[in-house]
């Protein structure tokens, strides 16, 4: 029998560049390519042309190919696979990469990689090979289902007009989003600060920060610059203007983008004679509707409002003591929230954040979060030297335990610099396909602290250390339901989850082990300390959460095209106790709203509802690894083979419940 090419693997330009470099290496990992500036166009566009003419091919394929449903999907994996082999490189790049032209160059390969899928996924052909296969077991019906909802969310059904439109909007939200990422991320601008300013910070902070010729301080929007100063600077004044200028520093420009994405949104969802584009989006998720959102907020909003007023109230009454102000003169401005927070958290629990950093240091921390991580799911990181787009950055091969395999790899590019993304996040840059021997690649990217971690730094470490556990202990069959390719409302939820070791003495007292030189240990005393420092707080945390995922909602319900997102935001910020600063442009650098989490935004608290309940599977023994390889079975591995709620309950043994979620934002769980 003839064997057609097209079920083999896909080898493209991206791929074989990746094992070009392995192979220089003496090993036969797949790496991420180090692309030049003038390489990536070619690149891009003689790869994407082959993917065309492998769609033709699949496209011209006779009906009755269509019966063997193996066979069909084998092949959109193969097709996937390919996809991903270019799309996943040029994504981290673009975000990471020290070299200006190369975020440029594949800031514009992203947007035609963008165009391929709309066209790849409105392809009727496709379409129609997919609804005649007859899946034969669960784990390829849920994909074949999750791919006609792809197909069905791109608009290969609307008439040609309809189809054609949604392509022309699909394409320019992707330009968008593109525009929106690079305001930010590219914003160097620098605030001067004058020594009498930076009063109230630690002397290592003062030491790192850059000054001008006239001694003053030059700081950015780095979270490592920006959040200890929030914290603990001492004047109000110098905290405003830095906290404007944070808040601003993706605007003007971004607020028009968002609205044109706004009303791009809106006039998708008429498409498909839905009221609003949360209508659209929240059909393929667990709670299904937009109604189910708007009920759980309610019961947050329910949870939180009085705890939040009754924080800023003490904060309040604390500054006016401490301050020896009249009572009635003082008021708690939006800049002086985190300032007030550690104060009395100092005051109360004699916890500062600052002095933390000596328990955390931060070459410590991952080594640490390695460690914790190798023994609670059964594997072990390997450091390797490959090439890498930073001298800094870091490469582990992830084994098994127990067969000695290599199962996947991570980058760790863990310290800021200029034109590096700003926050903390992973990337799935490359997902695993069992069927096609394939193995993952996840990335962690963040801006951590040279000179150690505080407790908020831990915790973001650990999250984001989810995020990558997620992907390369992901043990899937089909590359598309790899890893986080889950419900967007349950993404969050093991990352979430795992926070918790960043809180527990049976993994932090693990920590002093990886200090190169001496390091305190955490004892029963500061536990209890951090934890009850972690607590305060939660009214106003939990509140500003309710805040950001009511706006989403708001902006992209029925009235979404008659709406200015500036307006709307100034309209709710200002309904909050801590009001709304005039000159503010919040919307402007709200990331997620046009990174893939417009209208699910929810999603962090409704995924948290699950991460706590989850939790409660371990019994208070966080370092178990029986529960650990079961969850390892029941959620990392697999991937989104089955709905969430449905690995959730095979996890825990029963229903999922939100009591241990209301518990903790409403200040009666006390862990």
């Amino acid at each position: 029998m003839k064997t057609s090419s097209l079920f083999l693997p896909v080898t493209t330009a991206f791929f074989t560049l990746m094992m070009n470099q392995a192979i220089a290496q003496g090993t036969q990992r797949p790496l991420i390519p180090l692309l030049k500036a003038d390489e990536i166009p070619t690149l891009c566009s003689s790869t994407l042309d082959g993917l065309r003419k492998r769609v033709t091919m699949l496209e011209k394929l006779p009906p009755a190919h269509a019966k063997d449903s193996k066979k069909v999907l084998t092949e959109w994996n193969d097709l996937q696979i390919a996809l991903e082999d270019l799309q996943g490189p040029v994504d981290i790049l673009n975000n990471v990469s020290p070299d200006a032209k190369v975020r440029s160059t594949t800031e514009a390969c992203l947007i035609e990689t963008n165009k391929f899928a709309t066209d790849l996924l409105q392809s009727e052909k496709l379409y129609a090979r997919f609804k005649a296969i007859q899946p034969t077991d669960p784990i390829e019906q849920k994909l074949r289902q999750d791919i006609l909802y792809s197909f069905d969310d791109t608009g290969v059904s609307l008439p040609p007009e309809k189809r054609a439109r949604m392509k022309e909007i699909l394409d320019k939200l992707g330009e968008l989003s593109q525009e929106f990422a690079r305001n930010i991320r590219d914003n160097n601008q620098k605030l001067t600060f004058t020594p009498a300013e930076l009063q109230g910070m630690p002397a290592a902070y003062l030491a790192r920060a850059k000054r001008d010729d006239k001694g003053n301080y030059l700081l950015g929007f780095e979270y490592p610059d920006y959040k200890p100063f929030m914290e603990s600077a001492d004047n109000s004044d110098a905290r405003r203007r830095y906290q404007i200028a944070f808040t601003n520093h993706g605007t003007p420009k971004n607020l028009d983008i968002l609205k044109q994405a706004m009303d791009l949104r809106h006039e998708m969802a008429g498409l498909f004679g839905l009221p609003s584009y949360a209508d659209l989006v929240t059909r393929r998720r667990m709670v299904k509707n937009p109604q189910t959102v708007e009920k759980f907020l309610t019961e947050v909003q329910t949870a939180v409002t009085q705890l939040e007023r009754k924080e800023i109230e003490e904060l309040r009454v604390f500054k006016s003591e401490t301050l020896k102000t009249p009572l009635a003169d003082t008021k708690l401005d939006r800049w002086d929230a985190e300032y007030w927070q550690q104060k009395i958290k100092q005051a109360r629990y004699n916890v500062d954040q600052e002095a933390l950093r000596k328990y955390f240091p931060s070459e410590a921390a991952v080594p640490w979060i390695l460690h914790v991580s190798g023994a609670l799911y059964g594997v072990e990181f390997k450091r390797v030297e490959v090439p890498v787009w930073d001298p800094e950055v870091q490469y582990y091969d992830v084994i098994d335990s127990k067969s000695k395999e290599r199962i996947a790899g991570i980058y760790l590019d863990l310290y800021p610099r200029e034109g590096k993304y700003g926050h903390a996040a992973a990337w799935g840059t490359r997902g695993v396909s069992t069927f096609a021997h394939r193995t993952p690649i996840s990335t962690l990217v963040t801006n951590l602290d040279r000179n150690g971690l505080n407790s908020d730094e831990l915790e973001t470490l650990v999250h984001e250390f989810g995020h990558v556990l997620h992907g390369v202990l992901s043990h899937t069959k089909y590359v598309a339901q790899a890893g986080t390719n889950v419900e967007l409302d349950f993404v969050e939820a093991p990352s979430q989850m795992y926070e918790e070791w960043a809180r527990r003495k049976e993994s932090l007292t693990l920590l002093a082990g990886f200090c190169k030189t001496a390091c305190p240990t955490i004892d029963d005393a500061l536990l209890a300390r951090l934890t009850a420092a972690h607590n305060y707080g939660r009214g106003i945390r939990y509140a500003r959460q309710l805040l950001y995922a009511s706006y989403d909602m708001t902006i992209h319900n029925d009235k979404a095209d008659k709406e200015q997102p500036l307006a709307v935001w100034q309209q709710m910020e200002g309904a909050t106790p801590l009001g709304y600063v005039p000159g503010t442009e919040f919307p402007g650098q709200f990331g997620h709203l046009m990174g893939g989490y417009a209208a699910g935004y929810y999603g962090y608290m409704w995924s948290e509802v699950l991460a706590l309940d989850m939790l409660s599977r371990y019994n208070g023994k966080l370092m178990n690894p029986e529960v650990g390889h079961l969850y390892r079975q029941d959620i990392l591995s697999r991937g989104a083979e089955k709905p969430a709620g449905e690995m959730v309950s095979s996890f825990l043994g029963r229903e999922p419940n939100s009591k241990a979620f209301f518990d903790e934002i409403s200040g009666q769980r006390l862990h």
